[in-house]
Protein backbone atom coordinates (compact mmCIF):
# COMPACT_ATOMS: atom_id res chain seq x y z
CA UNK A 1 0.00 0.00 0.00
CA UNK A 2 2.99 2.75 0.45
CA UNK A 3 4.29 1.88 -2.58
CA UNK A 4 0.69 2.94 -4.07
CA UNK A 5 0.58 6.02 -2.52
CA UNK A 6 4.75 7.01 -3.80
CA UNK A 7 3.84 5.12 -7.57
CA UNK A 8 0.65 7.22 -7.95
CA UNK A 9 1.81 11.01 -7.39
CA UNK A 10 5.23 9.74 -9.27
CA UNK A 11 3.26 8.99 -12.52
CA UNK A 12 0.73 11.61 -12.68
CA UNK A 13 3.76 13.41 -12.24
CA UNK A 14 5.68 12.35 -15.39
CA UNK A 15 2.11 12.21 -16.94
CA UNK A 16 1.49 16.17 -16.34
CA UNK A 17 4.91 16.78 -17.72
CA UNK A 18 4.45 14.39 -21.14
CA UNK A 19 1.28 16.63 -21.82
CA UNK A 20 2.92 19.86 -20.79
CA UNK A 21 5.91 19.05 -23.06
CA UNK A 22 3.24 18.16 -26.07
CA UNK A 23 1.28 21.46 -25.22
CA UNK A 24 4.50 23.55 -25.57
CA UNK A 25 5.83 21.97 -28.55
CA UNK A 26 2.29 22.52 -30.14
CA UNK A 27 2.17 26.51 -28.96
CA UNK A 28 5.76 26.59 -30.29
CA UNK A 29 4.88 25.20 -33.94
CA UNK A 30 7.27 21.73 -33.66
CA UNK A 31 4.81 20.18 -35.60
CA UNK A 32 4.24 22.74 -38.59
CA UNK A 33 6.11 21.13 -41.10
CA UNK A 34 5.76 17.06 -41.11
CA UNK A 35 7.10 16.12 -44.15
CA UNK A 36 9.70 18.50 -44.50
CA UNK A 37 12.30 16.59 -42.95
CA UNK A 38 11.92 13.79 -44.50
CA UNK A 39 12.20 15.19 -47.64
CA UNK A 40 15.07 17.23 -47.41
CA UNK A 41 16.63 13.79 -46.45
CA UNK A 42 15.79 12.44 -49.71
CA UNK A 43 17.05 15.71 -51.70
CA UNK A 44 20.19 15.21 -53.63
CA UNK A 45 22.20 18.25 -52.54
CA UNK A 46 25.41 20.34 -54.23
CA UNK A 47 28.33 18.96 -53.07
CA UNK A 48 29.91 21.50 -50.71
CA UNK A 49 32.60 23.88 -51.92
CA UNK A 50 36.27 22.09 -51.00
CA UNK A 51 38.64 24.20 -53.00
CA UNK A 52 39.99 26.09 -50.25
CA UNK A 53 40.38 22.27 -48.34
CA UNK A 54 41.90 21.21 -51.82
CA UNK A 55 44.62 24.16 -52.69
CA UNK A 56 45.68 23.85 -48.62
CA UNK A 57 46.14 19.85 -48.75
CA UNK A 58 48.29 20.65 -52.28
CA UNK A 59 50.66 22.74 -50.05
CA UNK A 60 51.65 20.63 -47.51
CA UNK A 61 52.28 17.79 -49.80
Amino acid sequence: MTSLAWLLPAALTLGLMGLGGFLWALRNGQFEDLEGAGWRALEDAEPADTSEHDEASDRHD
